[in-house]
């Protein structure tokens, strides 16, 4: 008889919004593997629950090396219990290898429902919430950050993304290149928290507010894009902007990828456009050459 894997959604921040379950499965894991065990002692403390199972730490430095130790506790008949510090594990959180391989052994995968953020900040934003996706931390480095938000630069869904406090000026910054300064957006700082704060504005005048500098846990959300239609381009046009993209920097295939979001193709056209434009320069080559042999000739 194989075991249970429980994943327990925490407090994003009062705890006072611990689900009753949270406790009761506390108090009865065989395992208990906590991205923070620091935190589970405080989060235990103030629900007032002493556990009696094994606690481990299982956190993004240790999570590959520890993750056959818990499937094979797992295996064993064990009820192991995964918590993060906030919110629901595997969410932007350790807890994605762990599933995948305890459902690989065919063990028993549940949860117990607690806060997100991503919903709660989706939900408090004002902005539309019957379409969402999430998008969870951008890529650190600035050339990667603004390549990210260029695949999602026409996205109409609403966009949540976690932040950290101090990358905060510089993401808001990107966005206002990428997706404007009149797009609409939400900055959710300290959810449920005693200091929680919700700015919401053009994210160019969040961005401004942003650049004096925040602190606390962070999640924007960003307006989607507006329904435009395509405009009409010929074939030597979309080639044009496509070289004026690579004489920037850009690689031939973003270079395309991004004009055809912009004007709103398909890729294959695009593409179609830059091979054209490429065989009728060829073939212009070409022929000035064969005209400038004939002139030597005669």
């Amino acid at each position: 008889m194989t075991g249970t894997l429980v994943l327990a959604g925490t407090p994003i921040g009062d705890t006072a919004d611990a689900p009753p379950r949270l406790a009761a499965e506390l108090a009865a894991a065989d395992v208990i593997a906590a991205e923070d065990t620091r935190r589970l002692r405080r989060l235990t403390q103030a629900l007032e629950v002493q556990p009696t199972g094994r606690v481990v730490s299982y956190f993004e430095g240790n999570e590959a090396a520890r993750t056959p130790e818990l499937v094979e506790a797992l295996t064993g008949g064990a009820r192991v219990l995964l918590v993060t510090d906030a919110g629901m594990p595997s969410v932007s959180d350790p807890g994605y290898r762990l599933v995948a391989a305890a459902v690989e052994q065919g063990v028993k995968v549940t949860a117990v429902p607690g806060p997100s953020a991503v919903l709660t900040a989706l939900a408090v934003s004002g902005l539309p919430v019957d379409r969402f996706c999430f998008e969870g931390f951008l890529p650190r480095k600035p050339g990667e950050r603004l390549g990210r938000l260029r695949e999602v630069a026409e996205e109409r869904r609403t966009l949540v993304y976690f932040e950290a406090p101090h990358r905060l000026d510089a993401t808001l910054a990107a966005m206002v290149e990428v997706f404007g300064a009149d797009r609409r957006a939400a900055v959710c700082r300290e959810l449920t928290k005693t200091y929680e704060e919700v700015r919401r504005g053009p994210l160019a005048e969040l961005a401004t507010w942003a650049a004096e500098g925040v602190r606390g846990e962070i999640t924007v959300v960003v307006e989607g894009a507006a329904e435009r239609a395509p405009r009409e381009l010929d074939a030597a046009e979309l080639a044009r902007l496509v070289a004026v993209r690579e004489e920037a920097g850009e690689r031939r295939k973003e270079a395309i990828a991004a004009v055809a979001v912009e004007v709103g193709v398909p890729k294959r056209e695009v593409f179609d456009a830059v091979v054209a434009a490429k065989k009728n320069a060829g073939a212009g080559d070409a022929g000035a050459k064969r005209t400038g042999a004939g002139d030597a000739r005669g």
